[in-house]
């Protein structure tokens, strides 16, 4: 009969193992859905938003550079890497670029 016992306690023990690993499996993956529903919501209310005021935000081209300029402040904003590809194609004509940027119809 102990042999019985030995057995069962082992076989619960394994059992319990794998239902504790099981469901820490399925903790994480609720978990990394959940993670990735907020931050889906969150670019959902932040985009083409300015991050100054909050307003909404329209493209604007400058060469062949698409800006992000604010409806409201007038807030200009470049994306990665923007505007060292603006400053070395307009190399000679930095102040060009910025007069540009300052004119009233973008």
């Amino acid at each position: 009969m102990s042999k019985e016992i030995a057995n069962e306690e082992q076989w619960f023990s394994q059992h319990e193992a794998e239902l504790i690993r099981d469901a820490k499996k399925r903790h994480a993956d609720e978990k990394a859905a959940r993670d990735e529903k907020v931050e889906c919501e969150l670019k959902k209310a932040h985009w083409m938003k300015c991050p100054k005021c909050g307003h909404d935000m329209k493209t604007i081209m400058l060469d062949s550079i698409e800006l992000d300029k604010c409806t409201n402040c007038e807030g200009i904003y470049f994306d990665a890497g923007e505007l060292d590809e603006l400053l070395l194609a307009e190399n000679d004509k930095k102040k060009s670029i910025f007069r540009k940027l300052m004119d009233p119809i973008f």
